[in-house]
């Protein structure tokens, strides 16, 4: 629950200004509802390698692992499980 309240923060500060007005639903397409562009998806994968320590290769930016909270987290989650077991 860590991980979807920080990346829910950071997306608050980041993209919406502050603005918390609850409209961040966990399956809010970030893209299509227009919270982040493309660059901001690069802003967000810089957070994310940041933050979580783990790499994101250019075959997983796409929008089932980046367009919402619910699949941010799924996709943070199983890539932190599998690059610690490496």
């Amino acid at each position: 629950m860590q991980v979807k309240s920080e990346i829910r923060h950071f997306i608050v500060e980041n993209f919406l200004y502050g603005q918390d007005d609850n409209t961040l639903g966990d399956d809010v397409s970030f893209m299509e509802s227009g919270i982040i562009d493309s660059t901001g998806v690069l802003e967000l994968v810089s957070f994310v390698q940041n933050k979580y320590k783990i790499r994101v290769s250019d075959e997983e930016l796409i929008p089932t692992n980046f367009d919402s909270l619910k699949l941010l987290v799924s996709f943070i989650e199983k890539k932190s499980a599998s690059e610690n077991r490496a």
